[in-house]
């Protein structure tokens, strides 16, 4: 998708009000020749308690390497916005966003962290990440799992 077709930036903001992939845009990267990372610091972050239905609060970190394409931001607040009312725990939501992400952009890597606050004195901080397979990106990605902390 080319800068020319965004269909969301400059418009008047229609918030969905369940999980909705389908708003994710991408546009071409100016730059796939080079490897540099993309953060992306979502600290409004919301979904329910598929069990109890009460809110769940955290902060979203993205961080990719790009390759040919990269997910505009408005999208993304949209799309993260869109969990608001959609169960799932924590770790299921970090990992179906990184699916998301990877089936828009096909990054040469990404990886996603969940630092969501306490509930009941505990907090949860799910990470996930992917290398494309066959690439030094793949053994990148296990090697910061095995590393992660």
């Amino acid at each position: 998708m080319e800068e020319t077709t965004l269909s969301l930036l400059g418009k008047k903001t229609e918030y969905p009000q369940d999980y909705a992939p389908e708003v994710l845009e991408a546009f071409n990267n100016k730059h796939p020749e080079m490897d540099y990372w993309v953060r992306f610091n979502c600290p409004e972050f919301t979904s329910l308690c598929p069990i109890t239905g009460q809110p769940d609060f955290a902060t979203i970190q993205i961080d990719y390497i790009p390759d040919i394409k990269m997910v505009e931001s408005k999208s993304l607040k949209l799309y993260l916005f869109s969990f608001r009312n959609h169960g799932g725990f924590h770790e299921d939501c970090v990992n179906l966003i990184m699916k998301d992400l990877i089936k828009l952009m096909n990054p040469k890597y990404i990886e996603v962290t969940g630092f969501f606050t306490p509930r009941g004195g505990i907090s949860i901080y799910p990470y996930c990440n992917y290398g494309r397979p066959g690439t030094e990106y793949a053994e990148m990605a296990k090697d910061r799992m095995r590393t992660h902390r």
